[in-house]
Protein backbone atom coordinates (compact mmCIF):
# COMPACT_ATOMS: atom_id res chain seq x y z
CA UNK A 1 0.00 0.00 0.00
CA UNK A 2 1.31 3.60 -0.60
CA UNK A 3 1.97 6.26 1.91
CA UNK A 4 -0.52 8.65 2.87
CA UNK A 5 0.79 11.63 2.16
CA UNK A 6 0.38 15.57 3.09
CA UNK A 7 2.14 17.82 1.29
CA UNK A 8 3.14 14.89 -0.87
CA UNK A 9 5.69 14.16 2.30
CA UNK A 10 4.77 10.36 3.88
CA UNK A 11 2.63 11.46 7.39
CA UNK A 12 4.55 10.30 10.57
CA UNK A 13 1.97 9.49 12.88
CA UNK A 14 2.03 8.25 16.72
CA UNK A 15 -0.06 5.67 18.15
CA UNK A 16 -1.24 6.78 21.93
CA UNK A 17 -3.07 4.37 24.19
CA UNK A 18 -4.98 5.72 26.85
CA UNK A 19 -4.77 2.76 29.18
CA UNK A 20 -6.93 2.65 32.65
CA UNK A 21 -5.38 0.26 35.20
CA UNK A 22 -7.60 -2.41 35.34
CA UNK A 23 -6.15 -6.53 36.08
CA UNK A 24 -5.61 -8.24 32.94
CA UNK A 25 -7.30 -11.82 32.44
CA UNK A 26 -7.12 -14.25 29.67
CA UNK A 27 -10.28 -12.54 28.47
CA UNK A 28 -8.31 -9.64 28.73
CA UNK A 29 -5.26 -8.13 26.68
CA UNK A 30 -2.50 -6.40 28.11
CA UNK A 31 -1.78 -2.61 27.22
CA UNK A 32 1.29 -3.98 25.47
CA UNK A 33 -1.11 -6.08 22.75
CA UNK A 34 -3.17 -3.80 22.22
CA UNK A 35 -0.75 -0.92 21.55
CA UNK A 36 0.63 -3.48 19.10
CA UNK A 37 -2.75 -3.88 17.50
CA UNK A 38 -3.45 -0.33 17.34
CA UNK A 39 0.07 0.27 15.33
CA UNK A 40 -1.03 -2.89 12.85
CA UNK A 41 -4.49 -0.63 12.00
CA UNK A 42 -2.35 2.64 12.02
CA UNK A 43 0.18 0.80 9.41
CA UNK A 44 -2.27 -1.08 7.23
CA UNK A 45 -3.27 2.42 5.64
CA UNK A 46 -0.07 3.65 4.86
CA UNK A 47 0.71 5.78 7.77
CA UNK A 48 4.35 6.01 9.22
CA UNK A 49 4.26 5.49 12.62
CA UNK A 50 7.14 7.17 14.19
CA UNK A 51 6.14 7.45 17.70
CA UNK A 52 3.77 5.37 20.18
CA UNK A 53 2.93 5.23 23.90
CA UNK A 54 1.06 4.30 26.69
CA UNK A 55 -1.12 6.71 28.81
CA UNK A 56 -2.18 5.52 32.03
CA UNK A 57 -5.49 6.61 32.95
CA UNK A 58 -6.88 7.81 36.68
CA UNK A 59 -10.18 9.07 34.94
CA UNK A 60 -11.26 10.40 31.78
CA UNK A 61 -11.09 13.78 31.73
CA UNK A 62 -14.22 15.04 29.48
CA UNK A 63 -12.19 17.61 28.30
CA UNK A 64 -9.69 15.90 26.57
CA UNK A 65 -9.72 12.51 27.83
CA UNK A 66 -5.79 12.81 29.12
CA UNK A 67 -4.79 15.15 32.13
CA UNK A 68 -3.40 18.25 31.20
CA UNK A 69 0.20 17.17 32.32
CA UNK A 70 -0.21 13.98 29.54
CA UNK A 71 -1.27 16.33 27.38
CA UNK A 72 2.04 18.60 27.71
CA UNK A 73 3.71 15.16 27.60
CA UNK A 74 2.40 14.18 24.92
CA UNK A 75 2.87 17.14 22.81
CA UNK A 76 6.60 17.30 23.22
CA UNK A 77 6.89 14.15 22.14
CA UNK A 78 4.87 14.83 18.89
CA UNK A 79 7.61 17.73 18.21
CA UNK A 80 10.15 16.23 18.95
CA UNK A 81 9.04 13.26 16.01
CA UNK A 82 7.76 15.84 13.64
CA UNK A 83 4.34 13.93 13.79
CA UNK A 84 1.31 15.04 11.61
CA UNK A 85 -1.34 12.98 12.30
CA UNK A 86 -2.22 11.16 16.15
CA UNK A 87 -4.31 7.95 16.17
CA UNK A 88 -5.95 7.59 19.69
CA UNK A 89 -6.77 4.06 20.53
CA UNK A 90 -10.23 5.38 22.20
CA UNK A 91 -13.57 6.54 21.09
CA UNK A 92 -13.24 10.07 21.44
CA UNK A 93 -15.96 12.83 21.68
CA UNK A 94 -16.38 15.39 19.25
CA UNK A 95 -15.22 17.81 22.12
CA UNK A 96 -12.30 15.69 23.61
CA UNK A 97 -10.95 15.05 19.33
CA UNK A 98 -11.28 18.90 18.70
CA UNK A 99 -9.59 20.01 22.31
CA UNK A 100 -6.73 17.31 21.81
CA UNK A 101 -5.86 18.99 18.12
CA UNK A 102 -5.92 22.39 19.63
CA UNK A 103 -3.94 21.26 21.99
CA UNK A 104 -1.17 19.05 19.88
CA UNK A 105 -1.61 21.24 16.55
CA UNK A 106 -2.43 18.32 14.70
CA UNK A 107 -4.70 15.70 13.41
CA UNK A 108 -6.42 13.37 15.62
CA UNK A 109 -8.45 10.24 14.89
CA UNK A 110 -9.78 7.40 17.34
CA UNK A 111 -10.27 3.79 16.84
CA UNK A 112 -13.53 4.54 15.59
CA UNK A 113 -12.34 6.84 13.10
CA UNK A 114 -9.26 4.69 12.10
CA UNK A 115 -11.44 1.41 11.35
CA UNK A 116 -14.11 3.25 9.03
CA UNK A 117 -10.95 4.60 7.10
CA UNK A 118 -9.83 1.29 6.79
CA UNK A 119 -13.31 0.09 6.25
CA UNK A 120 -13.55 2.83 3.63
CA UNK A 121 -10.76 1.73 1.52
CA UNK A 122 -11.22 -1.60 1.15
CA UNK A 123 -14.67 -2.81 0.54
CA UNK A 124 -15.76 -3.40 -2.95
CA UNK A 125 -18.94 -5.06 -2.86
CA UNK A 126 -21.56 -2.27 -3.88
CA UNK A 127 -23.42 -3.16 -0.16
CA UNK A 128 -20.21 -2.87 1.52
CA UNK A 129 -19.51 -0.18 0.16
CA UNK A 130 -22.72 1.99 0.75
CA UNK A 131 -22.28 0.89 4.10
CA UNK A 132 -19.07 1.72 4.88
CA UNK A 133 -20.32 5.74 3.63
CA UNK A 134 -23.82 4.83 5.92
CA UNK A 135 -21.24 4.62 8.82
CA UNK A 136 -18.72 7.09 7.86
CA UNK A 137 -21.89 9.88 7.72
CA UNK A 138 -23.65 8.45 11.02
CA UNK A 139 -20.15 9.05 12.53
CA UNK A 140 -19.88 12.26 10.74
CA UNK A 141 -22.74 14.35 11.77
CA UNK A 142 -21.18 14.91 15.57
CA UNK A 143 -18.03 16.16 13.56
CA UNK A 144 -18.69 18.41 11.04
CA UNK A 145 -15.98 20.91 10.22
CA UNK A 146 -16.15 21.88 6.59
CA UNK A 147 -18.89 22.44 4.46
CA UNK A 148 -20.44 19.47 2.52
CA UNK A 149 -18.10 19.58 -0.18
CA UNK A 150 -15.76 18.22 1.86
CA UNK A 151 -17.34 15.56 3.47
CA UNK A 152 -16.01 12.86 1.03
CA UNK A 153 -13.85 11.32 3.67
CA UNK A 154 -14.27 11.34 7.81
CA UNK A 155 -13.00 13.95 9.77
CA UNK A 156 -9.46 12.00 10.18
CA UNK A 157 -9.28 12.26 6.53
CA UNK A 158 -5.91 14.21 5.55
CA UNK A 159 -6.27 17.89 4.85
CA UNK A 160 -9.21 19.53 7.32
CA UNK A 161 -8.86 22.42 9.04
CA UNK A 162 -10.42 25.15 10.72
CA UNK A 163 -15.02 25.14 10.07
CA UNK A 164 -17.57 26.77 8.92
CA UNK A 165 -19.95 28.84 10.40
CA UNK A 166 -23.36 27.13 12.78
CA UNK A 167 -25.85 28.14 9.61
CA UNK A 168 -23.54 25.89 7.52
CA UNK A 169 -23.23 23.10 9.43
CA UNK A 170 -26.68 22.85 10.18
CA UNK A 171 -27.03 23.02 6.39
CA UNK A 172 -24.54 19.92 6.18
CA UNK A 173 -26.52 18.11 8.54
CA UNK A 174 -29.45 18.74 6.25
CA UNK A 175 -27.52 16.73 3.83
CA UNK A 176 -26.49 14.07 5.44
CA UNK A 177 -29.63 13.32 6.41
CA UNK A 178 -30.84 13.48 3.07
CA UNK A 179 -28.04 11.05 1.57
CA UNK A 180 -28.32 8.59 4.50
CA UNK A 181 -32.09 8.29 3.84
CA UNK A 182 -31.17 7.56 0.28
CA UNK A 183 -28.29 4.91 1.30
CA UNK A 184 -30.60 3.03 3.59
CA UNK A 185 -33.05 2.78 0.54
CA UNK A 186 -29.91 1.24 -1.49
CA UNK A 187 -29.00 -0.87 0.78
CA UNK A 188 -32.80 -2.31 1.32
CA UNK A 189 -32.63 -3.11 -2.41
CA UNK A 190 -29.53 -5.16 -2.00
CA UNK A 191 -30.56 -7.12 0.87
CA UNK A 192 -33.59 -8.01 -0.87
CA UNK A 193 -31.55 -8.77 -3.63
CA UNK A 194 -29.26 -11.25 -1.78
CA UNK A 195 -32.02 -12.67 -0.06
CA UNK A 196 -33.39 -13.75 -3.22
CA UNK A 197 -29.97 -15.42 -3.83
CA UNK A 198 -30.20 -17.26 -0.39
CA UNK A 199 -33.51 -18.34 -0.75
CA UNK A 200 -31.87 -20.09 -4.49
CA UNK A 201 -29.46 -21.67 -2.34
CA UNK A 202 -32.09 -23.14 0.07
CA UNK A 203 -33.41 -24.33 -2.55
CA UNK A 204 -30.32 -26.47 -4.66
CA UNK A 205 -29.79 -26.84 -1.51
CA UNK A 206 -25.85 -26.88 -0.64
CA UNK A 207 -25.04 -26.44 2.99
CA UNK A 208 -23.14 -22.92 3.80
CA UNK A 209 -20.28 -23.03 5.86
CA UNK A 210 -19.46 -19.62 7.19
CA UNK A 211 -15.47 -18.50 8.29
CA UNK A 212 -15.47 -16.38 11.23
CA UNK A 213 -12.70 -15.03 13.14
CA UNK A 214 -10.83 -12.47 14.83
CA UNK A 215 -8.60 -10.47 12.32
CA UNK A 216 -5.87 -11.55 11.15
CA UNK A 217 -6.46 -15.42 12.01
CA UNK A 218 -5.74 -16.60 8.80
CA UNK A 219 -9.24 -16.96 7.29
CA UNK A 220 -8.62 -16.28 3.94
CA UNK A 221 -5.58 -18.35 3.70
CA UNK A 222 -7.99 -21.28 5.02
CA UNK A 223 -10.26 -20.13 2.15
CA UNK A 224 -8.04 -20.31 -0.39
CA UNK A 225 -6.46 -23.96 0.39
CA UNK A 226 -9.53 -25.28 0.87
CA UNK A 227 -11.63 -23.96 -2.28
CA UNK A 228 -8.25 -23.00 -5.06
CA UNK A 229 -9.79 -19.34 -4.59
CA UNK A 230 -7.20 -16.58 -5.01
CA UNK A 231 -9.07 -14.22 -2.30
CA UNK A 232 -6.61 -11.52 -0.67
CA UNK A 233 -4.75 -13.35 1.69
CA UNK A 234 -1.96 -11.03 3.67
CA UNK A 235 -0.31 -10.71 6.77
CA UNK A 236 -2.35 -7.69 7.64
CA UNK A 237 -5.75 -6.35 9.53
CA UNK A 238 -8.88 -6.53 7.37
CA UNK A 239 -7.09 -7.85 4.68
CA UNK A 240 -10.51 -8.63 3.66
CA UNK A 241 -13.83 -7.00 4.18
CA UNK A 242 -16.60 -8.56 1.77
CA UNK A 243 -17.96 -11.90 2.25
CA UNK A 244 -16.84 -14.10 -0.71
CA UNK A 245 -18.33 -17.31 -1.75
CA UNK A 246 -16.96 -20.26 -3.39
CA UNK A 247 -18.22 -24.07 -4.28
CA UNK A 248 -16.65 -26.91 -2.67
CA UNK A 249 -16.30 -30.83 -2.67
CA UNK A 250 -15.74 -32.48 1.07
CA UNK A 251 -14.14 -36.10 1.18
CA UNK A 252 -18.07 -37.97 0.63
CA UNK A 253 -18.45 -35.85 -2.87
CA UNK A 254 -20.97 -33.66 -1.27
CA UNK A 255 -21.02 -29.91 -2.91
CA UNK A 256 -20.86 -27.30 0.01
CA UNK A 257 -20.76 -23.29 -0.26
CA UNK A 258 -18.01 -22.26 1.93
CA UNK A 259 -18.33 -18.22 2.53
CA UNK A 260 -15.29 -16.43 4.10
CA UNK A 261 -16.29 -13.28 6.08
CA UNK A 262 -14.46 -9.97 7.64
CA UNK A 263 -12.67 -10.43 10.46
CA UNK A 264 -13.69 -8.96 14.15
CA UNK A 265 -11.76 -7.34 16.42
CA UNK A 266 -11.93 -5.62 19.74
CA UNK A 267 -14.29 -2.58 20.33
CA UNK A 268 -15.44 -2.86 17.02
CA UNK A 269 -17.49 0.78 16.30
CA UNK A 270 -21.31 -0.35 16.41
CA UNK A 271 -21.45 1.59 13.49
CA UNK A 272 -20.04 -1.12 11.19
CA UNK A 273 -21.43 -3.94 13.28
CA UNK A 274 -24.61 -2.96 11.52
CA UNK A 275 -22.81 -2.07 8.36
CA UNK A 276 -21.72 -5.52 7.55
CA UNK A 277 -24.81 -7.39 8.59
CA UNK A 278 -24.06 -8.80 5.30
CA UNK A 279 -21.63 -10.63 6.40
CA UNK A 280 -23.34 -11.72 9.68
CA UNK A 281 -26.35 -12.93 7.81
CA UNK A 282 -24.02 -15.36 6.18
CA UNK A 283 -23.17 -16.75 9.56
CA UNK A 284 -26.93 -16.90 10.68
CA UNK A 285 -27.51 -19.12 7.65
CA UNK A 286 -24.99 -21.21 8.04
CA UNK A 287 -24.77 -25.01 8.54
CA UNK A 288 -21.71 -25.35 9.80
CA UNK A 289 -19.75 -22.06 11.68
CA UNK A 290 -15.80 -22.44 11.51
CA UNK A 291 -14.24 -20.36 13.91
CA UNK A 292 -10.98 -19.65 12.80
CA UNK A 293 -8.06 -18.70 15.49
CA UNK A 294 -4.88 -17.91 15.80
CA UNK A 295 -3.76 -20.23 18.26
CA UNK A 296 0.29 -18.67 17.90
CA UNK A 297 -1.16 -15.38 19.09
CA UNK A 298 -0.03 -14.27 22.55
CA UNK A 299 -3.93 -13.19 23.06
CA UNK A 300 -5.56 -15.87 21.27
CA UNK A 301 -8.15 -16.22 24.50
CA UNK A 302 -8.78 -12.55 24.25
CA UNK A 303 -9.67 -13.49 20.68
CA UNK A 304 -11.79 -15.69 20.99
CA UNK A 305 -13.87 -13.81 23.76
CA UNK A 306 -14.34 -10.96 21.45
CA UNK A 307 -15.25 -13.12 18.84
CA UNK A 308 -18.02 -14.93 21.02
CA UNK A 309 -18.97 -11.61 22.41
CA UNK A 310 -19.80 -10.54 19.13
CA UNK A 311 -22.17 -13.73 18.17
CA UNK A 312 -23.95 -13.53 21.72
CA UNK A 313 -24.68 -9.70 21.28
CA UNK A 314 -26.57 -11.22 18.02
CA UNK A 315 -28.63 -13.95 19.70
CA UNK A 316 -29.87 -11.25 22.32
CA UNK A 317 -30.98 -8.95 19.33
CA UNK A 318 -32.67 -12.05 17.69
CA UNK A 319 -30.03 -12.12 14.43
CA UNK A 320 -28.43 -15.76 15.72
CA UNK A 321 -29.94 -18.51 16.85
CA UNK A 322 -29.38 -19.61 20.41
CA UNK A 323 -27.50 -22.82 19.37
CA UNK A 324 -25.12 -21.10 17.07
CA UNK A 325 -22.43 -23.13 19.19
CA UNK A 326 -23.60 -26.67 18.47
CA UNK A 327 -22.85 -25.92 14.22
CA UNK A 328 -19.58 -24.61 15.58
CA UNK A 329 -16.18 -25.90 14.76
CA UNK A 330 -13.04 -24.56 16.45
CA UNK A 331 -10.24 -24.46 13.69
CA UNK A 332 -6.75 -24.03 15.63
CA UNK A 333 -4.73 -22.07 12.56
CA UNK A 334 -0.86 -21.42 12.76
CA UNK A 335 -0.04 -24.48 13.91
CA UNK A 336 3.07 -24.31 11.91
CA UNK A 337 4.10 -21.63 13.66
CA UNK A 338 4.07 -23.95 17.12
CA UNK A 339 6.01 -26.88 15.56
CA UNK A 340 2.79 -28.28 13.72
CA UNK A 341 -0.39 -29.67 14.70
CA UNK A 342 0.62 -32.21 17.15
CA UNK A 343 2.16 -29.88 19.49
CA UNK A 344 -0.99 -27.89 19.60
CA UNK A 345 -2.58 -27.10 22.65
CA UNK A 346 -6.27 -27.23 22.92
CA UNK A 347 -7.33 -29.90 20.78
CA UNK A 348 -10.75 -31.62 21.95
CA UNK A 349 -11.66 -35.28 21.02
CA UNK A 350 -14.93 -35.71 17.81
CA UNK A 351 -13.81 -32.74 16.05
CA UNK A 352 -15.34 -29.85 18.09
CA UNK A 353 -11.64 -28.30 17.79
CA UNK A 354 -8.97 -28.95 14.99
CA UNK A 355 -5.45 -28.17 14.63
CA UNK A 356 -4.54 -26.74 11.11
CA UNK A 357 -1.78 -24.87 9.06
CA UNK A 358 -3.71 -23.29 6.52
CA UNK A 359 -0.24 -22.15 4.74
CA UNK A 360 1.13 -25.64 4.79
CA UNK A 361 -1.68 -27.70 4.34
CA UNK A 362 -1.11 -29.65 7.73
CA UNK A 363 -4.64 -30.75 9.13
CA UNK A 364 -7.15 -30.01 6.20
CA UNK A 365 -7.88 -33.40 5.51
CA UNK A 366 -8.81 -34.35 9.01
CA UNK A 367 -10.86 -30.49 9.08
CA UNK A 368 -12.62 -31.65 5.50
CA UNK A 369 -13.76 -35.17 6.80
CA UNK A 370 -14.94 -33.36 10.15
CA UNK A 371 -17.10 -30.84 8.46
CA UNK A 372 -18.29 -33.91 6.78
CA UNK A 373 -19.37 -35.93 9.21
CA UNK A 374 -20.78 -32.42 11.05
CA UNK A 375 -23.21 -32.05 7.98
CA UNK A 376 -23.95 -35.67 7.91
CA UNK A 377 -25.00 -35.88 11.42
CA UNK A 378 -27.64 -33.28 10.92
CA UNK A 379 -29.09 -35.86 8.57
CA UNK A 380 -31.38 -38.81 8.19
CA UNK A 381 -30.82 -42.02 6.48
CA UNK A 382 -33.96 -43.01 4.51
CA UNK A 383 -35.43 -46.03 1.95
CA UNK A 384 -37.11 -45.40 -1.30
CA UNK A 385 -38.49 -47.91 -4.09
CA UNK A 386 -38.47 -46.04 -7.11
CA UNK A 387 -39.96 -46.82 -10.41
CA UNK A 388 -37.29 -47.82 -12.72
CA UNK A 389 -38.97 -45.96 -15.44
CA UNK A 390 -38.87 -42.81 -12.88
CA UNK A 391 -35.34 -41.49 -13.82
CA UNK A 392 -35.90 -38.03 -12.54
CA UNK A 393 -36.59 -38.63 -8.97
CA UNK A 394 -33.75 -40.79 -8.95
CA UNK A 395 -32.11 -37.96 -10.00
CA UNK A 396 -33.37 -35.58 -7.62
CA UNK A 397 -32.19 -38.05 -4.88
CA UNK A 398 -28.65 -37.75 -5.92
CA UNK A 399 -28.65 -34.31 -6.30
CA UNK A 400 -29.80 -33.43 -2.85
CA UNK A 401 -28.58 -36.15 -0.48
CA UNK A 402 -26.16 -38.84 -0.31
CA UNK A 403 -26.75 -41.89 -2.17
CA UNK A 404 -25.29 -44.69 0.48
CA UNK A 405 -27.20 -47.46 -1.17
CA UNK A 406 -28.32 -48.78 -4.12
CA UNK A 407 -30.26 -51.98 -5.52
CA UNK A 408 -31.27 -51.83 -9.31
CA UNK A 409 -34.57 -54.64 -9.37
CA UNK A 410 -36.03 -55.31 -12.48
CA UNK A 411 -39.23 -53.08 -12.04
CA UNK A 412 -37.81 -50.53 -9.34
CA UNK A 413 -34.83 -49.41 -7.82
CA UNK A 414 -34.39 -49.35 -4.19
CA UNK A 415 -32.05 -46.18 -2.55
CA UNK A 416 -31.14 -45.88 0.49
CA UNK A 417 -29.84 -42.13 1.01
CA UNK A 418 -28.73 -39.47 3.51
CA UNK A 419 -31.05 -36.78 3.61
CA UNK A 420 -31.46 -33.32 5.30
CA UNK A 421 -34.82 -33.58 7.09
CA UNK A 422 -36.61 -31.01 4.93
CA UNK A 423 -34.96 -32.73 1.74
CA UNK A 424 -36.73 -35.77 2.85
CA UNK A 425 -40.35 -33.78 3.71
CA UNK A 426 -39.91 -32.55 0.40
CA UNK A 427 -39.38 -36.01 -1.84
CA UNK A 428 -42.08 -37.45 -0.23
CA UNK A 429 -44.77 -34.98 -0.65
CA UNK A 430 -43.86 -35.58 -3.99
CA UNK A 431 -45.79 -38.83 -4.16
Amino acid sequence: MTEREIDGAPTRAAVILPWEREEVSDSRRSAEARLAEAMGLTASIGLVIVHSAIMPLRRRRPSALLGEGQVEMVLADLKAHEVGLVVMDTALSPVQQRNLEKAWGCKVIDRTGLILDIFGERARTKEGALQVELAHLDYQRSRLVRSWTHLERQRGGFGFLGGPGETQIEADRRMIAVRMARLKREIEEVRRTRGLHREARRRTPYPIIALIGYTNAGKSTLFNALTGASVQAEDQLFATLDPTMRHIALPSGRPAILSDTVGFISELPTELVAAFRATLEEVAEADVILHVRDIAHPDTAAQKADVLGVLNAMVRDGNLDADWPKRTIDVLNKADLLGGTASVPGQVEGGAAVPISALSGEGLDVLRQVIDDRLASAKEIASFEIPSSDGAKLAWLYRHGEVLAREDQEEAIRVTVRLLPEDRARFESQG
